[in-house]
């Protein structure tokens, strides 16, 4: 079989990647689909940051993510949890920013409406050897997209870590389903 490229179904399976440097400026990754304008407006609409209707007008596009790559959904709350978490209990293995199937749970998840099958399906914050860590699980990752998420998790990251006065460290990514684009089946 090829490499995944436009349009092919292969699928690289499990696929794990560490980043040393998450930081934002080494993770802001400019592309034909994602010029910087368009990561720093996703990375604030994940955030839950505002953002302006001409950064909407401007940037927002379905094969940027669409409903899959929208995790603001209680955002800021996820983060203050973290925040918290880290600051009462630091060595906690439960700070986590959990991205739910549905609004509902998943108890009601339905398959086929992609905005229920969000891509990313957990990030989990640990302190380690004094540096805040991050494992992303990311349960379907487009190539094309990567930068998007990416430059998300690092000012995520960051944000973090600033709260809690310490050093970002690594990044670990695990993705079960790594394909080239949205044109495979049922990304």
């Amino acid at each position: 079989r090829e490499i995944t490229k436009p349009g092919g179904e292969f699928v690289v399976r499990n696929f794990v990647g560490v980043i040393q440097d998450i930081s934002p400026s080494a993770s802001l990754v400019e592309t034909e689909l994602f010029p910087a304008g368009a990561l720093e407006y996703y990375t604030k609409k994940n955030m839950g940051w505002d953002y302006t209707q001409e950064e909407y007008d401007t940037w927002q596009l379905a094969e940027r993510g669409g409903a899959q790559g929208d995790y603001r959904d209680g955002m800021a709350e996820k983060i203050a949890n973290v925040i918290d978490c880290l600051k009462t209990e630091p060595l906690s293995k439960r700070a986590v920013i959990p991205i739910p199937f549905a609004r509902e749970g998943s108890a009601t998840i339905d398959w086929h409406d992609q905005g229920q099958n969000k891509c990313c399906r957990e990030l989990h914050f640990y302190l380690e050897e004094g540096k805040l860590k991050c494992t992303g699980l990311v349960r379907m990752q487009n190539a094309n997209i990567f930068v998007k998420n990416i430059h998300f998790f690092a000012v995520l990251i960051d944000y973090v870590a600033q709260e809690l006065k310490v050093p970002v460290g690594e990044y670990t990514h695990w993705i079960t389903n790594l394909c080239h684009d949205r044109t495979a089946t049922s990304c």
